[in-house]
């Protein structure tokens, strides 16, 4: 029964999600066929550039956002919940919480 009911919901998503596939295809096909109405092959080839260069750019954003928030949120607070677990009588994972949001709010009025 159980495996039935999560067969036919898997069957149901994969349906969805290839009509939405679909969907979004045709919407890629059409936004090519003005580019290449209007532009040529060479407009072509400089949206495929300029989009390359967008999701470079927002990639490198994210992976930016991802290493400062490690860097100057995450390790100083499991650093310092891990040494006041030592000094105060909570553990670490009850310190934690305490110490990433007193990060945060350092980090907020820091700018």
């Amino acid at each position: 029964m159980l495996n039935s009911d999560l067969l036919s919901k898997i069957q149901d998503f994969t349906e969805t999600a290839s009509a939405k596939a679909g969907e979004y295809s045709s919407l890629i096909d059409q936004a090519r066929a003005i580019i290449v109405k209007h532009f040529g092959e060479n407009g072509l080839i400089a949206a495929y550039i300029a989009l390359a260069a967008l999701l470079i750019f927002i990639v490198s954003k994210l992976a930016k956002i991802t290493f400062s928030t490690l860097r100057f949120l995450v390790i100083p607070a499991v650093a310092l919940a891990f040494i006041g677990s030592f000094f105060v009588p909570y553990s670490f994972f009850a310190l934690l919480p305490v110490t990433v949001t007193a990060g945060s709010v350092i980090l907020l009025f820091k700018g």
